[in-house]
């Protein structure tokens, strides 16, 4: 069974799937572990993990090899955030055809123009493309795929650009005649609101998938109430709990002049050695080594 079959499967059975964002295989195995449906290969956390702002600088080789890790680690079916689809729709369909193959389970592509700007950013620069064009891109991603369960999402981002639900409506409806599986409607309002109004509005026969970063009291069980969205995507708390543990630790171990309170509240060496699956290599070590 391929990833996207899985992920179709899990979303028929469940009617909304859960996906947490990842940066790296451990993020994506700890998130396994959590019980999560999928994992977003965030393209927000890989620029954060680089120390680099998401402004379309990780190049599709870091992303691509970073995601196949990742769905390797969690076996879990990846959505790959490939943001603008990494240039035009010549672009487009090289990069489907590496994320096919490398074994992602869905792409997310968003409307911006190249190189974008990270969407929650007060003031950001976020210009949209002609929907002329993106269709093009949703068109060309459809037309390369091989498997037809590999889901072709498009991200809308008029709500974010400030252009309105009509606009964002407009958009998504010709994404999905131009062929889109789902449309990924984002905001960056402080409230689910404008969220909300969006999706009972929608008429379109495809499901919708949301971000809600921005508006944390959008809850699945909110989410489940307006029955037309099938993925909600956790998109970059992998990354912001990280840096959270990493600066407090960081930090006691200076202001207490070593490590002896900050290894108290943190994971043994040995937990860090049952997810590297340490136990398998003393295993294979004692059968095979002589």
């Amino acid at each position: 069974m391929s990833k996207g079959r899985q992920l179709k499967d899990r979303i028929a059975e469940r009617g909304l799937v859960q996906v947490m964002a990842g940066h790296s295989p451990l993020s994506a195995k700890l998130a396994a572990e959590a019980g999560f449906d999928g994992i977003w290969a965030s393209g927000f956390e890989l620029s954060a993990l680089h120390g680099l702002p998401d402004v379309s600088l990780i190049t599709m080789t870091q992303h691509l090899e970073t995601m196949a890790a990742m769905a390797e680690a969690s076996g879990l079916p990846v959505v790959a955030d490939i943001d603008t689809g990494f240039g035009n729709a010549i672009n487009v369909i090289h990069a489907i055809e590496q994320y096919e193959r490398a074994g992602a389970a869905a792409v997310v592509i968003e409307d911006k123009s190249f190189p974008k700007v990270t969407s929650l950013i007060a003031g950001g620069r976020q210009d949209l493309l002609r929907v002329e064009e993106f269709q093009g891109k949703i068109e060309a991603a459809c037309a390369t795929r091989k498997d037809p369960d590999f889901l072709v999402i498009a991200r809308c981002e008029a709500l974010i650009a400030g252009l309105g639900e009509q606009e964002a409506l407009a958009r998504s409806a010709a994404y999905e005649e131009a062929g889109a599986d789902m449309i990924l409607i984002h905001s960056k309002q402080k409230t689910p609101d404008e969220v909300e109004s969006y999706v009972r509005a929608w008429q379109g026969k495809v499901p919708i998938v949301v971000v809600p970063t921005a508006y944390p009291e959008f809850t699945v069980e909110r989410m489940k109430a307006l029955g037309k969205i099938a993925i909600a995507i956790w998109g970059n708390h992998a990354i912001r709990a990280a840096v959270t543990a990493m600066q407090q630790v960081f930090r006691q171990i200076l202001d207490e002049g070593g490590i002896q309170g900050a290894d108290k509240a943190i994971v043994s060496v040995e937990e860090i050695f049952r997810l590297q699956g340490m136990d398998r290599v003393k295993a294979d070590e004692k059968r095979f080594l002589r």
